[in-house]
């Protein structure tokens, strides 16, 4: 059976069964917006309004009357489909319904990659890259040069154990019911990933740096139960920080940071660089270390209230706001005492990081005033630049000129 719908002068729709008028006013009404129609929905419109004429017993088999009208396919009583105007405005309605359907998919692609990148806190990897390069430049020092391979395979190894820790600490703190809606980190707090999701990813970055302690084992002389010690020390570390034991809900998170960003990383750089270990590494990693901890630091006061609520204890909470405010200062300036005592007694190329002075006193006057939101990003941000600017003063100091070196 064919029905028409026919388009009048005032741009009104009228139907019928080729050329005759509507039966009822209802059917007017359906077939009036069957334009504004969804493409899935339109065959099953149509085949509703067929059966309804089929009801009222309306004769078939007469003519359009103008050639205003327009066959809707697939409803004549053979089952043969009629090709219109109609019928091609609607495959471009499908056409562009799956356009629009492929860049709902590709955004919420790119959604979910930004808020897995966001989830991994790349603003504190400062505190891992600046010592894989402080280790690489001491190597460079000693034997004159460095294997770029060798570099880049340990940096990924020390990004994806630091993202991976991260990731760790957000699932635990969510799951003790640290976080809230007003904490730092909300990404399983506004459901942005799923528990499960940061689980899975957090095993993902952990088994990429096995792979990559791996492949240092063929690149570099290092012995093998060396690298593994080393690595899978930081490893555990990354994890027992917040997982396991929970070594950050006892106090003894500070610890942990101060010697896994600080030493074990800077001798981690150097060993897979040069074959053997060294207590080189642990003396020049002492000004780096003291600043990566500020970033804690300043991140556990900020978080005090909230852990107190949660039953759990840090460095911050034991000592108290007046307590932690010298703490901050201690560990954001003794390192530039250690640059100027460098820079007096052996070469004065270890006075670049003292470029950096000017953006710590600002962070002094922040947490003085119990400003605390944007420290730990801000503390980060000067962890990077001090420690680059240190590494540049280690590359271009005269050999011979620097102890131990």
């Amino acid at each position: 059976m064919n029905f028409k719908l026919r388009i009048t002068e005032d741009n009104g729709v009228k139907a019928g069964i080729l050329g005759h008028p509507p039966p009822a006013p209802g059917c007017i009404k359906l077939c009036s917006f069957l334009y504004n129609l969804r493409p899935q929905r339109y065959s099953a419109v149509c085949q509703m309004v067929s059966h309804y004429f089929k009801w009222r017993g309306m004769a078939v088999g007469q003519k359009p009357s103008s050639a205003e009208t327009f066959v809707l396919a697939g409803l004549n009583g053979h089952g043969e489909t009629s090709h219109t105007g109609l019928n091609d405005t609607v495959q471009n309605h499908t056409a562009d319904h799956q356009s629009s359907g492929r860049a709902r998919v590709a955004s919420d692609m790119r959604y979910k990659c930004a808020a897995y990148v966001l989830a991994l806190r790349p603003w504190s990897f400062s505190a891992s890259l600046t010592p894989v390069a402080l280790g690489s430049a001491l190597a460079y020092k000693l034997e004159g040069s460095v294997d770029l391979v060798i570099l880049m395979v340990c940096a990924v190894a020390v990004l994806v154990v630091h993202g991976a820790g991260n990731l760790v600490n957000t699932y635990y703190d969510f799951s003790k019911g640290i976080d809230h809606k007003k904490s730092d980190d909300r990404t399983l707090v506004d459901e942005i990933l799923a528990p499960q999701d940061v689980v899975m990813f957090g095993a993902l970055l952990y088994s990429l740096g096995c792979l990559c302690a791996t492949l240092l084992y063929f690149l570099s002389t290092l012995r093998m139960e060396h690298l593994a010690l080393i690595y899978f020390g930081g490893l555990s570390s990354s994890f027992l920080y917040t997982g396991g034991i929970g070594l950050k809900y006892v106090a003894l998170g500070d610890v942990v940071i101060l010697i896994t960003f600080g030493p074990l990383a800077v001798m981690f750089a150097h060993a897979v660089q040069v074959g053997y270990l060294s207590v080189l590494p642990l003396v020049y990693a002492v000004p780096l270390a003291l600043n990566t901890e500020a970033i804690l630091h300043s991140n556990n006061t900020r978080d005090m209230d909230s852990d107190k609520q949660a039953g759990i204890v840090t460095l911050a909470i034991l000592i108290g706001p007046t307590l932690s405010y010298i703490l901050f200062n201690l560990l954001l300036f003794v390192p530039y005492v250690l640059f100027c005592i460098l820079a007096t007694h052996y070469t004065i190329s270890m006075a670049l990081p003292l470029l950096t002075l000017p953006m710590a006193f600002p962070l002094e006057r922040q947490f003085r005033s119990q400003c605390y939101s944007k420290i730990p990003q801000k503390t980060a941000k000067l962890n990077l630049l001090m420690g680059l600017f240190y590494v540049f003063g280690i590359i271009l100091a005269p050999q011979g000129s620097l102890p131990l070196l």
